[in-house]
């Protein structure tokens, strides 16, 4: 709840006109009763127009007055619920973004995108109705009792019983529900989940016949969520017939006292109607306030949810004193004794690595799938900390840099080609560094040493080509030469390709490794199934189920190391039949 007031500060005086206003529609709305009592009294009973037509003027223009209080409490707390709602979002982006991979892997995608997206819209939404009806709503049932009071006492005892008997109902569903409502975002976040992964996995799915088992997956997690929502459900939907129940009750008991009372001479007719519509009034209120506390219950759980995301901070931590710099004469990139092992896992992923890479080297890492390749290369631009060891780039470690300074020595081409809704000149410029001018030349350079030059050169457009989200306007090879490009714009120290050429035919990659090799001055590391790609690198790092079991040259490695012979011939006799 902090977290939302925190966002709310810079809507101080929406948050207290809102409800002002809202409270000034109620004012006059408790006078409505009074009004029509004069106009039965007074007007009908006593045959005077002039009274009727001067209170029915005095209701329109309580009317009136009334409308435009709620229209000015509706902006002004529809500006500090959309205000707050999209500075909780942009804070909520921005921690994410200084999270870690570790964070990212535990907390998961889809339970980010739903907090990002539902849960805040859920919280923007109780914030609108906080502000409208959270004071309006009692100030109207306690006005009621207050003025049927005015009336008469024994007739606004009803009230005094019938009050706190709705509020016992109202308040002890809200305090069943709420726990509910957050097992059901939960539930919500698994289905979102399996959504997500059959959806970016459908290809795969397909492949291996699995589409009966997904189904029978998801209708579980379906099923599951649809049973907690309906138990929910059941419960909040008694609010409402329950409340409309005690209030008629309550009716029936007022309308027999009133009865009596006028028999008695007490009270007159049009008493009678002004605490019947003051009973009235109580009931339209409670029922908003019904329906004001279920929203009430699912904000705070979505706010709850949000909250526990801001409680999650980086394992990563940034030294006292960063460096931005190390030693030009230190090899490029060290590795002593470095393991890692992923949050939760049983084993390790990597084991006792020792490698030096000196600089302007190409290094290709090879081994089967899961082996670490992609775990290794991770640790360089400080993707995770190593479990053990230390990972030095320039002889300093990393972990001693500060993130952007070390990040902009280092371009990644993920195993993944991910490009972005824009331009194909959009897409590039990602890879320039902030306030450095990059122009056109330098992205026709970096397209050509990406082997992507002439396929852009035959797109209508050129740079200005649009391309879809995630690329889907272009092939594999395309897309992943495009983000070889883009890394390169930035002319990085140290160039990381993780498999990034498994889409490319064998001609286009040797054309690719001959282009890099130009490149005399930026260490270069090829992940890569295949042993073509990495056969003609300086080292190549051999790894097996986490370990290394062979690091050296091509011919070196093929007489001593079995593992990457094996991967070799058996390669390689598949190409020879």
């Amino acid at each position: 709840m902090k977290t939302i007031l925190t966002h709310l500060r810079a809507y101080r005086r929406d948050c207290v006109l809102a409800p002002l206003f809202k409270m000034l529609e109620a004012i006059f709305e408790l006078f409505v009763p009074l009004v029509v009592a004069a106009i039965i009294d007074r007007g009908i009973e006593g045959g005077d127009r002039t009274v009727v037509w001067q209170m029915g003027s005095i209701l329109v223009a309580l009317g009136i007055i009334g409308l435009c209080c709620s229209v000015t409490a509706q902006y002004f707390a529809a500006r500090a619920a959309v205000g707050s709602a999209a500075s909780l979002r942009r804070a909520l982006f921005a921690h994410i973004q200084s999270l870690s991979y570790t964070e990212l892997d535990q907390l998961g995608t889809s339970t980010l995108i739903t907090r990002m997206t539902a849960d805040v819209n859920q919280v923007q939404s109780g914030v609108n109705l906080v502000l409208r009806l959270f004071l309006r709503s009692p100030f109207i049932v306690f006005g009621s009792m207050i003025m049927a009071f005015t009336i008469d006492v024994p007739a606004a005892l009803v009230f005094v019983v019938t009050i706190p008997v709705l509020s016992l109902v109202v308040f002890g569903i809200m305090c069943w529900s709420i726990p509910r409502f957050k097992q059901v975002q939960g539930a919500l976040d698994r289905v979102l989940g399996s959504t997500r992964e059959n959806l970016s996995g459908a290809r795969v799915i397909r492949a291996f016949g699995r589409e009966a088992a997904e189904r029978d997956e998801f209708d579980a997690r379906n099923s599951a969520l649809t049973a907690l929502q309906l138990k929910v459900g059941r419960m909040s939907a008694l609010m409402n017939p329950l409340t409309y129940v005690i209030v008629n009750l309550a009716v029936i008991a007022l309308v027999q006292v009133g009865a009596l009372r006028v028999d008695d001479g007490i009270l007159t007719q049009g008493q009678v109607v002004a605490l019947y519509n003051y009973m009235s009034q109580i009931l339209v209120e409670l029922i908003k306030l019904a329906n004001l506390i279920i929203t009430i219950n699912k904000s705070l759980a979505c706010a709850g949810r949000i909250t526990s995301v801001f409680g999650v901070k980086s394992s990563m931590t940034v030294s006292a004193s960063p460096r931005a710099s190390g030693d030009p004469t230190a090899p490029a990139v060290e590795f002593r004794g470095v393991s890692f092992a992923y949050a939760g896992a049983a084993e390790p992923s990597l084991e006792r690595l020792n490698l030096t890479v000196p600089r302007g080297q190409t290094i290709g890492v090879i081994g089967g799938t899961g082996s670490g390749k992609t775990t290794l290369v991770n640790l360089i631009p400080r993707f995770y900390d190593a479990t053990d060891g230390a990972v030095l780039i320039d002889g300093v470690d990393v972990r001693d840099y500060a993130p952007d300074a070390l990040r902009q020595k280092i371009g990644v081409v993920p195993q993944k080609a991910s490009l972005f809704a824009g331009t194909i000149r959009d897409n590039l410029l990602w890879g320039a560094h902030a306030g450095d001018p990059t122009d056109d030349a330098a992205l026709w350079q970096a397209l050509e040493l990406a082997q992507a030059k002439e396929i852009i050169e035959r797109k209508e457009g050129g740079l200005d080509a649009r391309v879809e989200q995630n690329g889907r306007n272009l092939s594999g090879g395309q897309r992943q030469r495009l983000t070889i490009a883009r890394a390169l714009v930035g002319r990085p120290e140290i160039l990381i390709l993780d498999d990034s050429a498994s889409a490319l035919d064998y001609a286009t990659d040797a054309a690719l490794r001959q282009s890099l090799r130009s490149l005399t001055d930026t260490t270069t590391f090829i992940v890569s199934q295949r042993a073509a790609s990495i056969r003609h690198a300086d080292q190549i790092v051999v790894l097996d189920d986490g370990a290394v079991v062979g690091i050296g040259t091509h011919d070196q490695l093929l007489a001593e190391c079995p593992v990457y012979a094996e991967i070799y011939y058996s390669q390689f006799e598949k190409e020879e039949k």
